[in-house]
């Protein structure tokens, strides 16, 4: 396995991590995920740590937090070989102090967390939103707080915009707290709105990305061709209205792409796709999801081989979206690109 720095931080991390959604699956969006119960949950653990696949991402809102229970009893024993990594902020439930990132709910979620996992440190806290209605800086220093505590380790965020990180990031710096060194994103061949700005405010600020998703939504799994109807055990039946949107037309493009790069590389589509993601600047670890042990052990494949120059080149062209105002004049006038040229 290959171990990437998290951002401006000493934390290793591997390419390749476990999204553990699927474990304990409850309700009309994570039912669909995965149902894993606490012996097959083990069992995916244990094949991870096999392949050095040590950091494992959750999140208190994933199937009202059976998720994290399955979590840390599947590592029970064996924490210290582990990374945990979960989420908080989301809506647990109706009331007032339920939602949020607010000093009592931050301090309140932190230790149910912890006792649903069993442990007494979480390697990463995640904000899973951001929340408009709380001052960042009760946010942010609420956090230190628990840092200096010693229940969290290091500290992140999910879905933040621009704005909403570096404002963060402003603020941690002026006051000396604990600083946000990851950001989990959605980024898929599919979904490349990522690369426009917050890549670049990744790369400048020392956060690096936790990829959420990196398979579309479950749409580059192979498994969907154009002109043939959705396979009928597709999850997509029921989550579709969960997830990004999609044009199909690209969709298939970007699948026919992956096919001739199947074909020439002897690898499934994919495993093309999260070694596409693995190549881009600021991931330091890409999100694998897996519903049995199968499905685990052929993304596990995804890495100790590299698609190559022109095979990068061809998935970027097929994918390549426009960028929005305003961002677009610096990918498509050679003025504004001399000044700031995009990332990739």
């Amino acid at each position: 396995m290959e171990y990437r720095t998290l951002g401006a931080s000493g934390l290793q991390v591997p390419a390749l991590s476990f999204g553990a959604g699927t474990f304990g699956g409850s309700g009309p969006l994570f039912s669909h995920w995965g149902t894993s119960d606490d012996a097959e949950a083990r069992r995916l653990v244990d094949i991870c740590l096999e392949a050095g696949v040590t950091l494992f991402d959750t999140a208190d809102v994933y199937s009202d937090g059976a998720s994290e229970r399955v979590l840390g009893a599947a590592l029970k024993g064996r924490r210290h070989q582990a990374l945990i990594s979960t989420k908080t902020g989301l809506p647990m439930g109706d009331g007032p102090a339920e939602a949020g990132t607010s000093r009592p709910r931050l301090i309140g979620s932190v230790d149910a967390a912890l006792s649903r996992l069993g442990t007494d440190y979480i390697d990463l806290l995640q904000l899973h939103a951001f929340d408009a209605a709380t001052p960042v800086a009760e946010t942010l220093g609420t956090l230190d707080d628990l840092v200096r505590a010693g229940k969290l380790r290091y500290i992140g965020v999910s879905n933040f915009a621009g704005w909403q990180l570096m404002k963060s990031l402003d603020l941690s710096e002026r006051h000396g707290w604990s600083r946000y060194v990851a950001h989990q994103v959605y980024y898929s061949l599919l979904g490349r709105d990522y690369e426009w700005e917050l890549m670049p405010l990744g790369l400048d600020q020392g956060v690096g990305a936790l990829v959420w998703s990196p398979l579309g939504w479950g749409r580059l799994t192979g498994k969907l061709r154009r002109g043939q109807p959705l396979p009928e055990g597709s999850r997509l039946h029921n989550t579709a209205e969960f997830g990004p949107p999609v044009d199909d037309e690209r969709l298939y493009a970007i699948v026919d792409v992956l096919d001739e790069i199947a074909e020439e590389t002897g690898k499934t589509v994919p495993q093309i796709a999260l070694n596409w993601l693995l190549q881009r600047p600021t991931v330091a670890s890409v999100i694998i999801g897996a519903r049995n042990e199968q499905q685990l052990r052929q993304n596990l494949g995804a890495i100790g081989w590299s698609l190559d120059a022109g095979q990068i080149a061809r998935l970027d062209a097929v994918s390549a979206v426009t960028p929005s105002y305003p961002r677009f004049p610096y990918y498509r006038q050679a003025g504004f690109a001399r000044l700031d040229p995009p990332v990739v």
